[in-house]
């Protein structure tokens, strides 16, 4: 076992020889950058976490489903399957996945001993781990196939099948990202602290946001859903991440446009700028008329 203590954070990393590299980046999470985003998010880091690796040839990894990559176990524990990391969604990367759990262990420190509701608890440390992407909204447009609900949302997270739990982590991190700019960053620590003094999940969401779950989702949601009328024309996998890939694409080619037009606006500042100067030199070196 190794350990690793900094002034906010005592990290301790559990694993196995052929897993010591991992561990290694484990101990070297950014713990400031960690303890940033939770602070914008209203919550606190934990004041000790305890990171347990297991390898796949461990059994305790055949007992477990092959898309889970790390789980939280409140108040302190963390365990993390590395080699899955290649292929489950929203992890893409070991230090994302501390990040990600780590915050499952402050949201529920925040709750006290009172539950939250699965899609909030995993809205929550997607958009406090990672923000919410290009790919990310094109995935979404097949996720809104179907016209979900909030009580959908926490049944995808029931489900044992990768693809309803990846569709799960979409609809709900567009949720939780959309009441955070609506509302306040620090929004999920303030419902949580209204759940840990008593108050149901229900009526903390309300008294924060001013519209129920149900509505936050309908809301957040709609500006997808008029894009997936046409998803039936491109179903098949290979034509569902041909459109991602083209999507991906077009927001590069914005991208790059848009830091086009950033450079001529510079260079046409930087040209007014040395005009400016010319004429100051000018004036300078004309001699004067009069005076006193």
């Amino acid at each position: 076992m190794s350990q690793s203590t900094a002034p906010e954070l005592q990290l301790t990393v559990d694993a196995p020889k052929s897993l010591a590299g991992a561990a290694q980046r484990v101990e070297q999470v950014d713990r400031e950058q960690l303890v940033r985003a939770l602070g914008q998010a209203g919550l606190e880091l934990p004041p000790r976490v305890h990171v347990t690796l297991i390898a796949e040839a461990d059994g305790r990894a055949r007992g477990t489903p092959p898309w889970i990559v790390g789980r939280a176990f409140a108040p302190y524990d963390v365990v993390i399957f590395p080699e899955r990391l290649a292929s489950s969604y929203p992890y893409d990367s070991l230090e994302s996945t501390v990040r990600h759990e780590i915050v499952h262990l402050a949201l529920a420190a925040r709750a006290g001993a009172y539950p939250l509701p699965r899609w909030f608890h995993e809205g929550v440390a997607v958009s406090v781990e990672s923000g919410w992407g290009i790919t990310d909204r094109a995935r979404l447009l097949f996720a809104l196939a179907g016209e979900p609900a909030i009580g959908d949302v926490e049944r995808l997270f029931g489900s044992n099948a990768r693809q309803q739990t990846t569709r799960a982590y979409l609809l709900a991190a567009v949720l939780v990202a959309d009441v955070r700019r609506r509302h306040g960053l620090d929004v999920p620590g303030a419902i949580a602290g209204h759940v840990a003094a008593g108050t149901p999940f229900r009526r903390a969401f309300e008294l924060e946001t001013g519209e129920s779950a149900d509505a936050a989702a309908a809301r957040a949601w709609q500006p997808y859903r008029r894009w997936t009328v046409w998803i039936p024309v491109v179903a098949r996998r290979g034509s569902v991440w041909l459109m991602v890939l083209a999507i991906a694409a077009l927001a590069f080619i914005a991208r790059r446009r848009r830091r086009a037009r950033q450079r001529r606006r510079w260079e046409e500042e930087e040209g007014e700028d040395e005009e400016h100067d010319e004429a100051r030199r000018v004036r300078r070196t004309r001699p004067t008329i009069g005076g006193r």
